[in-house]
């Protein structure tokens, strides 16, 4: 099963897609990681992308669309987890293709659906601790001793130096922005669900394995 999941920043489809990794053997494709990593490796689409980098140009649809059928064509034997792709109609097309040569199809677009002031206090508060990454939060998790990590004993933390509401802001306005194009062309097929992404994660998770297993 081949899946898109949407949602802003902060919205948990990172956590909601480890899951899904986790429990159904389900392949991440974050198209972010997957340039990064092609680059390094120093794969035929990695090279063509880090030229167009190097040259402080913005990587093409054909480039992200190789780079999606090189992991495609690895292997996903329980199905994929689109991530950051497709945001435009042209890439919602190309990915059409892509898995169409391989015999495959889209079965659901699932967006986690989020309350905009909820979210800026959810990500505004959170942090992690600097030695073992174990997250925290101002109002919604603090540690158990005040200023020591519950799991190492460490007492550095650090906050991400976005996480702050103007940016939250900027990036909820950018997450419309590029879907807007997208989710029409899926509702006019029948394959957009929607879920509380305010909701506890176990929540969400249960919400997503229903529409899945549908």
């Amino acid at each position: 099963m081949n899946i898109i999941l949407l949602g802003p920043p902060g919205a948990g489809k990172g956590t909601q897609a480890a899951r899904l990794v986790s429990e159904r053997g389900m392949v991440q494709l974050s198209t972010g990681d997957m340039l990064r990593a092609a680059v390094k490796a120093g794969t035929p689409v990695g090279v063509q992308a880090k030229a167009v980098m190097d040259a402080g140009e913005l990587v093409s649809d054909a480039i992200v669309s190789a780079l999606i059928g090189e992991r495609l064509d690895q292997g996903v034997e329980h199905g994929a987890i689109f991530d950051g792709y497709p945001r435009t109609a042209a890439q919602a097309d190309a990915l059409d293709l892509l898995l169409t040569e391989r015999g495959q199809q889209l079965d659901a677009v699932i967006e986690l659906e989020v309350d905009e002031a909820a979210l800026i206090e959810r990500i505004v508060g959170r942090y992690t601790c600097a030695a073992c990454g174990t997250g925290y939060h101002d109002v919604f998790k603090q540690p158990a001793v005040a200023g020591v990590c519950d799991v190492c004993g460490s007492t550095e933390f650090k906050r991400r130096p976005d996480d702050n509401a103007d940016t939250v802001s900027t990036r909820m306005a950018e997450y419309r922005a590029k879907t807007a194009p997208i989710l029409p062309l899926y509702e006019e097929r029948g394959l957009v669900s929607r879920v509380d992404g305010m909701a506890d994660m176990d929540v969400v998770g249960g919400q997503i394995a229903a529409i899945l297993d549908a």
